[in-house]
């Protein structure tokens, strides 16, 4: 169930990028750049930016993030999806509570991307409140309509109109957990009553889509950007930042030649035990060391 970084997606190219530098600003869009980038490594996803006057995309497999935060028929209809498709795959059915977490996991995974990588690759966090997100989730693509974003002082997109400047480091990341925030916790809501889990449960299922989905996209990039994504992501989720759950918990293990094995603990569990009960995710509370060591060694 879950994505792992140490998998990295077969067949996804690996571009040489210097995010640690800001970007020329592009014209009209200061995320643009960071998106291309996003499509060129991971060709799961597609990102449509809209202009001011072209309405967001419905009907024909896409939903708004605000619908699914309404909680109504557009949500049964995104979770029906995800009912079918553990019926298809694994041959029965999931528990109503464990489907809606799937759902969840799987808007927010992708969703959260949409607000790390421009501050992973170029410094830059856009805002998205819900209603300015459409998902298509068949397909692989987003549509966003970009309203303003934060921003470091000598990044050359600060005289864009929408820029937020913000002082140093510490505050941009402080933007990144705010805009995560914004955006998902009116979605976390709408799934809410069916997942039947605790607000904590429910900021830690976050975290753990905001850790391994840019985890995830810094492996595409490369062994130096993978290790960059884990150290941004450590001090993004020091460990005392709520209402998100814990720590970005990243630890290494020691495999029978000496090597050193990447891996986090996960701040919550997919429940994807009550389908299979023998497997477990490698970032799983459930998974012991040995175990974890045995599956990334013969990865």
């Amino acid at each position: 169930m879950t994505v792992t970084a140490v998998a990295p997606a077969e067949g996804c190219a690996q571009p040489v990028l210097t995010p640690t530098q800001p970007a020329p600003a592009p014209a009209g869009s200061p995320v643009a750049d960071a998106y291309a980038r996003l499509t060129e490594a991971y060709d799961g996803l597609r990102i449509t930016e809209l202009a001011p006057h072209e309405p967001s995309p419905r009907g024909v497999g896409w939903v708004g993030a605000d619908e699914l935060a309404a909680g109504g028929e557009a949500l049964e209809a995104f979770l029906a999806w995800d009912e079918e498709q553990v019926l298809r795959d694994y041959g029965r059915p999931g528990r109503p509570d464990v489907v809606a977490g799937f759902g969840l996991h799987r808007y927010a995974w992708t969703a959260c991307l949409l607000l790390t990588v421009p501050w992973f690759l170029n410094r830059r966090v856009p805002l998205l409140p819900p209603e300015a997100v459409s998902f298509h989730r068949t397909d692989g693509r987003m549509a966003i309509r970009t309203h303003a974003f934060a921003c470091l002082p000598d990044d050359p997109a600060a005289v864009l109109p929408g820029a937020r400047v913000v002082p140093d480091e510490d505050a941009l990341r402080a933007e990144v957990r705010a805009a995560v925030a914004q955006h998902l916790e009116p979605v976390m809501e709408g799934f809410g009553p069916r997942t039947r889990r605790g607000r904590r449960a429910l900021w830690g299922l976050m975290t753990d889509d905001v850790v391994e989905g840019l985890w995830y996209v810094g492996s595409l990039l490369g062994e130096a950007e993978e290790e960059r994504a884990v150290r941004e992501l450590d001090r993004l989720f020091p460990g005392s930042t709520a209402p998100y759950t814990g720590g970005a918990g990243f630890r290494t293990l020691e495999a029978p030649d000496g090597r050193e094995l990447p891996t986090r603990d996960r701040a919550s569990c997919c429940f994807f035990y009550t389908i299979r009960p023998d497997d477990t995710c490698v970032t799983c509370p459930r998974t012991c060391d040995e175990d974890r060591i045995a599956r990334l060694t013969a990865a």
